[in-house]
């Protein structure tokens, strides 16, 4: 199968909007507060509805992707679950609508990454793995991009509910595109054994890596995501241009990391190597964040810029387990380690309100942020730390 088709384009597409959708309530947040009286805590509570919802449906997805395959897995949850989410977000009266509508969108967008990937692992070479995941999260990290400033422009334009709707229709095209242009990799003859979750449990390797992968996508997607708009909007007075223009530049920096991780894991002698110096790096950020919150606008927004490169680490990280899955088991592989990668999104978002309410009772909003961005950071050390026990991967 060639890089690039009308079928890779697809799935391109379609991991684009997932990008977006779990990103775009950061610049909707004035006009939602206004119009529905959603508050902070009520956002807070709708993003972590798409990463849990997200993170539940990975094991399910899993079991389709091994024996139904991708195209079928992709486009009817994209179709239904994407696109019927954009319309209930649309018809929203009440914040509890939002919670509803982004639990769908979660459910549309689970197959989204784990397509394309279980294709990447079954159709390509494995040393070609890293830099077609890399290629994917890059190219549909556009989608946090569509999700900043030029969403503000859109809804200026023509208004946040027109938008949704749109993006219900292209979010409906998208899906009938991959059903009409993906095809499924061969199926595994009965010579393979089918395993199990439980017989990818026993992978020691992959324990090593959880705690992680659990936290290091976290800290970029809960800080774009939900705190950024806040932090800058509280602690420096930025408006909506301001915020999208500082989260504009997170999903570039994260759309640029990931085009670079196959060329920086082999400059850095691996994957492993690679994700233990970019995460040293978003510690040494999210420290300065943390310590000195109010050091000045602009050097506030290049700090969030480089915390967007945290992002990256998630195509390194799977690129570091992929070897130790066995081929029965990609899919079943990929979207395990993909779920505990969501759900620590989400579990961190829904963290995040609490610590976020009791900083608030009494202390400066630059305080507040400290303690916010500091509820980030330790459980990423721990994680970086438990890291260094990992192996290399058998084929670095």
């Amino acid at each position: 199968m060639p890089v690039i088709s009308a079928s890779i384009i697809s799935l391109v597409l379609g991991y684009t909007l997932s990008q977006f959708y779990r990103a775009f309530l950061a610049v909707l947040s004035p006009v939602l507060g206004q119009e529905l009286g959603a508050t902070a805590d009520d956002l807070a509570l709708s993003s972590g509805m798409w990463f849990i919802a997200f993170a539940a449906m990975q094991v399910p997805v899993g079991w389709a992707l091994d024996h139904i395959g991708p195209r079928r897995t992709v486009a009817v949850l994209l179709g239904l679950g994407g696109a019927g989410g954009a319309a209930i977000f649309a018809l929203a009266t009440a914040p509890w609508h939002l919670h509803v509508a982004m639990a769908l969108l979660g459910i549309g967008c689970s197959p989204a990454l784990m397509g394309p990937y279980y294709i990447f692992a079954r159709e390509y070479p494995a040393a070609a793995f890293g830099s077609l995941a890399g290629m994917m999260v890059g190219a549909g990290s556009l989608g946090n991009i569509l999700g900043a400033a030029p969403l503000v422009w859109l809804i200026d334009a023509i208004g946040w509910r027109q938008a949704l709707w749109g993006l219900a229709g292209v979010t409906l095209a998208v899906a009938a595109a991959v059903a009409l242009f993906v095809r499924d990799p061969e199926r595994l003859g009965d010579d393979h054994p089918r395993g199990s979750l439980a017989e990818l449990l026993r992978v020691r390797a992959l324990w090593l890596m959880l705690p992680l992968l659990a936290i290091s996508y976290a800290v970029s997607a809960c800080i774009r995501g939900l705190w950024a708009a806040p932090y800058l909007a509280e602690v420096y007075g930025a408006d909506a241009r301001i915020i999208g223009r500082a989260t504009l530049a997170m999903g570039l920096a994260m759309v640029i990391g990931n085009f670079l991780v196959g060329p920086a894991s082999r400059l850095l002698g691996g994957a492993r190597r690679t994700l233990m110096i970019a995460t040293a790096g978003t510690m040494a950020v999210l420290a300065a964040l943390a310590f000195r919150p109010d050091a000045g606008l602009r050097l506030a927004m290049v700090l969030l810029a480089l915390i967007g490169l945290a992002g990256t680490s998630y195509a390194v990280q799977m690129t570091h387990a992929r070897p130790f899955l066995p081929t029965h088991l990609i899919g079943r592989g990929v979207t395990f380690l993909n779920m505990i990668s969501i759900a620590g999104v989400g579990v961190m978002q829904f963290a995040s309100r609490p610590v976020y309410r009791w900083a608030a009772d009494g202390r400066t909003p630059d305080q507040v942020f400290s303690l916010l961005f500091l509820f980030f950071l330790i459980p990423l050390s721990i994680g970086f730390l438990i890291y260094f026990l990992t192996p290399e991967a058998p084929d670095e």
